[in-house]
C-alpha cells in the first residue's frame, strides 16, 4: 500500500531508535501494530458491508447481466466464422475496388505525363524573360495636401432637458 523497501524500514528504524528511545521502542512498535490490526479489521468490516449492500440492492445481478451480453461467445459469432466462405460478397467487392484503384492510377499515370509533356514544351522563365520588353513605368507618389482651412472639432450634444425653453 504505501510502498516501503527494507531500506525505508530500517531508516524509519533508526530515526524512531534515536527519537523514542531503546527503552520505549518495543512498547511503541506494538502500539503501531495494534493500531495497524484495527485500521486493517475496520477497513474488512466496511468492505464486507458494501458488498452485503449491493448484494440486497440487486447490483451483483445487474452486473452478472452486463458481463453475460459484453461477452463475444455469447454472440454466436464463432457459428458465423464457421459459415464463411471463400469467395464470397466481400472479396468480391474488395476485388472490384482494387481494379478501380488500378484505373485511376493509371488515368492520373496519364495525365501526369501528359502534364511534363507540356511543361517540358513551354517556355522557360528565361525565354520569357527575352520575350517581354525591358519597361517599367515611373510612377512617382501624389503630394499630401494639408486642407485649406482648419478644422474645428465638433462640440458634444447636450442632451434636452424639461425645463429648457429654448424655442
Amino acid at each position: 500500500m504505501f510502498d516501503l523497501g527494507w531500506s525505508e524500514l530500517l531508516l524509519i528504524g533508526v530515526v524512531a531508535l534515536i527519537v523514542v528511545g531503546p527503552k520505549d521502542l518495543p512498547g511503541m512498535f506494538r502500539e503501531i501494530g495494534r493500531f495497524t490490526g484495527k485500521a486493517k479489521a475496520m477497513a474488512r468490516e466496511f468492505s464486507r458491508a458494501m458488498e452485503d449492500a449491493a448484494d440486497e440492492s440487486g447490483v451483483r445481478d445487474i452486473q452478472k447481466t452486463i458481463k453475460a451480453a459484453a461477452d463475444p461467445k455469447g454472440f454466436g459469432t464463432d457459428a458465423l466464422k464457421k459459415n464463411l466462405k471463400p469467395g464470397g460478397a466481400t472479396e468480391k467487392l474488395s476485388e472490384e475496388r482494387a481494379e478501380t484503384r488500378r484505373k485511376i492510377e493509371e488515368a492520373t499515370g496519364k495525365a501526369a505525363s501528359e502534364r511534363r509533356a507540356r511543361e517540358a514544351a513551354a517556355p522557360t522563365d528565361e525565354e520569357l524573360a527575352d520575350l517581354e520588353p525591358d519597361f517599367e513605368p515611373e510612377l512617382e507618389p501624389e503630394p499630401i495636401s494639408a486642407p485649406a482651412e482648419p478644422v474645428e472639432p465638433a462640440k458634444p450634444a447636450s442632451p434636452a432637458r424639461k425645463d429648457d425653453t429654448t424655442s
